[in-house]
């Protein structure tokens, strides 16, 4: 089980471990994906070229071209899941890595308590 506390503006943050790098993340339960910032997923060992990008994502700021990719590992607390389907964003166009459902709808639970987010595996 991992809780998460909000942060003042309302959102989860954490740092997670993806591929064995410690990564800032956003936890959104509205990304359907894990979206991984160009920068992030390169500090990750994910590196992706151009003609990668051929997935397309409604932002919103409209719609952005994604590179396909599948994670190794990610982990936060004691909670690790192995080959986890992502996304790459294009260079500047993600400032902050998101956990999405990719993750965490292979969660048991992921629930909301008096501000606090609670994960178990």
């Amino acid at each position: 089980t991992v809780e998460l506390r909000a942060g003042s503006h309302g959102h989860f943050t954490a740092t997670a471990t993806i591929n064995g790098r410690a990564i800032p993340v956003l936890v959104d339960t509205g990304a359907s994906m894990v979206a991984l910032s160009h920068e992030d997923a390169e500090r990750a060992g994910v590196f992706v070229r151009p003609g990668d990008f051929t997935g397309q994502v409604r932002t919103a700021n409209g719609i952005a071209r994604v590179a396909p990719v599948r994670l190794d590992s990610i982990g936060i607390g004691d909670i690790t899941l192995y080959d986890v389907e992502a996304t790459v964003s294009e260079p500047g166009r993600l400032g902050t890595t998101l956990l999405g459902m990719t993750f965490i709808g292979r969660l048991s639970s992921a629930e909301m308590r008096g501000g606090v987010l609670i994960l178990q595996e």
